[in-house]
């Protein structure tokens, strides 16, 4: 339980510094186009991050309870945010267009992850 906190604790902040970094080291630096790919890759580690913490809180023995499906969202999740956002970052960053084609797959790490999270709030209704 205290991982999944931690770690979507730890992202957030990366995101908001991120965010930051991007809003005023890189806004004169990048172009539009460039700028609105960190902004997805920012926003996209922000609601995952707090997904992270959710998880986090619903594994607790009071709540859902440590589950494997809730291990797997959380840790689906995790690569999904390493793998999506920063992606996304590095693209950004550099202009690899290559890197772009890496992003679908943190994208399903999070589809997956959020269908593990369902799973386990139906597995303790039934």
């Amino acid at each position: 339980m205290p991982f999944f906190i931690i770690a979507g604790a730890v992202n957030a902040a990366i995101a908001v510094m991120l965010g930051a970094f991007g809003a005023h080291a890189l806004k004169e630096k990048l172009s539009e186009h460039y700028l609105a790919i960190w902004e997805t890759a920012v926003q996209y580690q922000m609601f995952h991050a707090i997904g992270l913490i959710a998880i986090g809180i619903l594994m607790s023995s009071s709540l859902i309870g440590p589950v494997p499906q809730l291990t797997w969202a959380g840790l689906l999740l995790l690569a999904g945010i390493i793998i999506f956002s920063g992606s996304l970052y590095i693209l950004s960053l550099s202009g690899i267009g290559i890197l772009g084609a890496i992003t679908p797959i943190g994208g399903v790490a999070f589809i997956i992850g959020w269908i593990m999270l369902i799973i386990a709030a139906l597995k303790i209704s039934n």
